[in-house]
């Protein structure tokens, strides 16, 4: 498969607890469901991607994706194969463990820092999907993914912390499209944990769409807070297969469909997003 032809999604936010594992799983299942051949990338040290899908005890795996990009960083071969693991849903996974925070200090004083996961995914083959689920933080491992990626979806609560957090993440996108990737688009927004009956959220979702609307695409269909989400990831399963007919699944169904249209008007340019003064 040519590469040119696969699209790399890092699903990012430097706030923890919005919802980026969850979304990069039902995301990659979601594609999978629609015939996409999709590998889920772990970038995380607390690995929650990798125990919502079903890995409960992480640090006992042999291979990780620290292994992989420590065989980067030192010019050693590796076999790219090693440590996919394969989900019953459809997806594969280079699963993540404790070791990756002691492997991203090591990356700072690397060759070519920036592009360790790049190297990596470039022996990777035969996708048309790779989604890299980024940490809760905006450090070399989320720029690695930045520089590593095509699109990037901005998991986002509709609260006031969340998004007033959003200006430091477009700005290192953009710093990143700049510097290192100028391929590299903003995707869209995605709301989640979102209770859209409550006067919060919709004002919350107001000024997003004041803020960036203009020139960032916000996905129409908000995930909602749901018990379920957190059920369907505690059973390592996705909410397609575990409450296929609620509302998560129906919102994230959707989150599918946009993302797969891949439309040249999804791109937008994070430099010229103009912003607004944000009140509680």
């Amino acid at each position: 498969m040519e590469h040119e032809k696969r699209r790399i999604y890092a699903v990012v936010n430097q706030k923890g607890g919005v919802g980026k594992s969850v979304t990069s799983t039902n995301l990659g299942i979601g594609l999978a469901r629609r015939g996409k051949k999709v590998l889920i990338v772990d970038l995380d040290s607390q690995a929650s991607q990798t125990v919502s899908l079903g890995w409960k005890q992480p640090d006992e795996l042999p291979v990780t994706i620290a292994t992989q990009l420590g065989k980067v960083v030192e010019n050693k071969p590796f076999d790219p194969a090693d440590g996919v693991l394969h989900h019953v849903e459809g997806v594969d996974l280079v699963p993540s463990s404790i070791e990756l925070s002691g492997l991203e200090m090591r990356m700072v004083n690397a060759m070519s820092r920036e592009f360790v996961l790049r190297s990596y995914l470039s022996e990777v083959k035969g996708y048309d999907v790779i989604i890299l689920d980024c940490p809760p933080t905006l450090g070399m491992m989320t720029v690695n993914a930045l520089a590593a990626a095509d699109r990037v979806i901005v998991p986002v609560q509709p609260e006031y912390l969340s998004v007033i957090g959003m200006t430091q993440l477009f700005d290192t996108v953009a710093l990143v499209r700049k510097q290192i990737n100028p391929a590299l688009q903003v995707e869209g927004v995605l709301i989640t944990l979102a209770n859209m009956r409550t006067n919060l959220a919709k004002n919350t979702l107001e000024i997003l769409r004041q803020a960036y609307g203009g020139k960032i695409r916000i996905f129409p269909n908000p995930i909602p807070y749901s018990t379920k989400v957190k059920e369907a990831s505690a059973s390592g399963k996705s909410i397609f297969d575990y409450d296929p007919k609620g509302a998560a699944a129906y919102a994230y169904g959707q989150l599918v469909k946009e993302v797969e249209r891949d439309g040249k008007q999804i791109g937008a340019d994070v430099r010229t997003a103009k912003t607004v003064e944000l009140s509680r």
